[in-house]
């Protein structure tokens, strides 16, 4: 065995699948984002009560609105917060028991020598381990504190007021020790929405303050009308309530739309899994599923060149080499500026995909020139249609995955942390440049690279199904998130089926770039009314 091999098996692969093993379950104590995007589409609802309809005596007004809102919004919000108060209280458990768990072992006394010291290394990880807990910890308690103070407004709103004092005051007790400006700023503000609902009402001297810097949207706006109105600002809450109108009517709109479309293309997308079902069961090997569902390519190197491909350009660009290189880039670190986020976002991913591409050029560069049916690239074809095709069936089937995958998580193993920018982004030139790498550039190295490269070669070792779920996985594993391994596979099982389907890669990645498209539009109506 050569040093190259020796090198590239025993210790890259090694380091390679260890950093991966680190990374996702690294992940396990991350709050999802899904969870955040469940509440921010809560919000929007909450912000949409406020459609009347200028005639809110119409029954087609109301229908529409009972169609939207459902007919309890204010219950179903209710119900939200607290399931979501209640796993993230769960999890904050779990993780103070681990915290107790790794300090308690790091008081038991040092043996006295000769015995031998504990290597550093390991002491390094705990220590690490503990921060990174130390981190989540901070993260979990923060999110609490919001979801009381929301929490205590739909309480309030729902006239259960002594119910909201209590979970409001409850807050303030827990955060009495904390000094943290942040925590000041929240238990100033509880403090402010007690005085608001009780009976008779105190109003604090920085009420509207506190309330416009620690609540948003439909929280903020009800908080300050009760303000308002106590105050007798006749004109404020006038200002107030046509904001809140405005809102309404904005978030209406942004409900049907996130509401309507994806459920029209997963309507569409399971007709279409019926019919290519009905039709594999009635033509057999002569039905569009199963065209070229046999045909394998000649794969003229071997498992040493796949390896090389992933561990040196996929792993080590990644995370060794591109991350020292944006070191060397002279700018602020942590990056606040959402625009330069973008910006370093992108140059990042390019430098990945550029220094992955060139790697597998180069170990495959000896076998040119390629087989028949490799990275084939064909516009005169009938990819477009099996691209927006898999589009369609793909929606309800990760949906369905996303589900149970949510059971299972109980809202952690976190997320891809370009979908909290993009969420939390309102500038329009940083969302121009997350959609260029989401929508544009992730589809074009990712298929190349997983579809193009990792599937065909697979097929040398595996039947074309085995080859489609093992590169499905490792696609889900090197988004290095724990939850989202099973939607993710869900997702590239689809997207191998597209490409050896119809062997052509605009397939896959127009299947790729309509789902990331659809994602950030929905991230970005949902973000703009929080």
């Amino acid at each position: 065995m050569t040093l190259k091999r020796i090198f590239l098996f025993f210790i890259l692969t090694p380091i390679a699948v260890l950093f991966a093993a680190s990374s996702l379950f690294g992940t396990l104590q991350e709050p999802q984002f899904q969870t955040r995007l469940e509440l921010y589409q809560t919000n929007i609802a909450l912000q949409a009560q406020a459609w009347q309809a200028a005639d809110s005596q119409d029954d087609s007004s109301q229908a529409i609105r009972e169609a939207i809102l459902g007919d309890q919004p204010l219950e179903s919000a209710t119900e939200k917060y607290q399931e979501t108060r209640q796993s993230v209280q769960t999890n904050l458990v779990k993780v103070q028991s681990q915290l107790a768990q790794l300090r308690s072992t790091d008081a038991i006394p040092t043996p006295p020598k000769p015995l031998p010291e504990v290597p550093p290394t390991i002491d390094t990880s705990r220590s690490d381990k503990v921060k990174q807990l130390e981190q989540s910890q901070q993260k979990m308690q923060k999110f609490l504190a919001e979801l009381d103070l929301q929490l205590g407004i739909l309480q309030a709103k729902q006239g259960k007021t002594d119910t909201a004092i209590k979970t409001w005051s409850e807050l303030e007790q827990r955060l009495a020790t904390d000094s943290q400006q942040s925590t000041v700023s929240t238990k100033e503000t509880a403090a402010v929405l007690i005085g608001l609902w009780s009976n008779p009402p105190r109003l604090l001297p920085d009420a509207q303050q506190q309330i416009q810097n620690n609540l948003t949207g439909w929280f903020s706006s009800t908080a300050l009308v009760q303000l308002y109105q106590l105050q007798q600002r006749q004109a404020a809450l006038s200002e107030v309530q046509a904001a809140q109108q405005d809102a309404a009517n904005q978030a209406v709109f942004k409900l049907a739309f996130i509401g309507t479309v994806p459920a029209l293309t997963a309507l569409v997308g399971v007709i279409l899994l019926i019919s290519l079902t009905a039709q594999r069961l009635i033509k057999g090997k002569e039905s569009l599923l199963a065209r070229n569902g046999d045909l394998l390519w000649t794969t003229p190197w071997d498992g040493e060149t796949i390896l090389q491909v992933f561990v040196v350009g996929f792993f080590f660009m990644g995370q060794v080499f591109v991350p020292a290189l944006l070191l060397t880039l002279p700018i602020p670190r942590p990056v606040g500026d959402v625009r330069l986020q973008a910006v370093y976002v992108l140059i990042s991913y390019i430098l990945v995909a550029v220094g992955a591409l060139l790697v597998m050029y180069f170990s495959i560069k000896r076998f040119f020139p390629l087989p028949r049916l490799w990275f084939k690239l064909q516009l005169r074809d009938n990819w477009f249609l099996w691209g927006l095709g898999g589009y369609c069936a793909a929606l309800p089937i990760v949906v369905v995955v996303s589900l149970i995958n949510q059971q299972l998580w109980q809202g952690q193993g976190g997320s891809n942390p370009l979908l909290q920018l993009a969420l939390e982004s309102q500038d329009f030139v940083a969302l121009g440049i997350f959609y260029v790498t989401a929508a544009i550039a992730a589809p074009l190295f990712e298929e190349v690279l997983f579809r193009g490269f990792l599937l065909p070669s697979l097929t040398k070792y595996l039947p074309v199904w085995g080859s489609i779920l093992a590169s499905g996985l490792l696609f889900a594993i090197a988004h290095l998130s724990l939850s989202e391994v099973l939607p993710l596979t869900a997702l590239g099982i689809v997207l191998g089926v597209v490409y050896t389907r119809s062997r052509n890669l605009l397939a896959p990645m127009l299947l790729h770039s309509l789902w990331n498209s659809g994602t950030l539009i929905s991230l970005f109506l949902l973000g703009s009314g929080n």
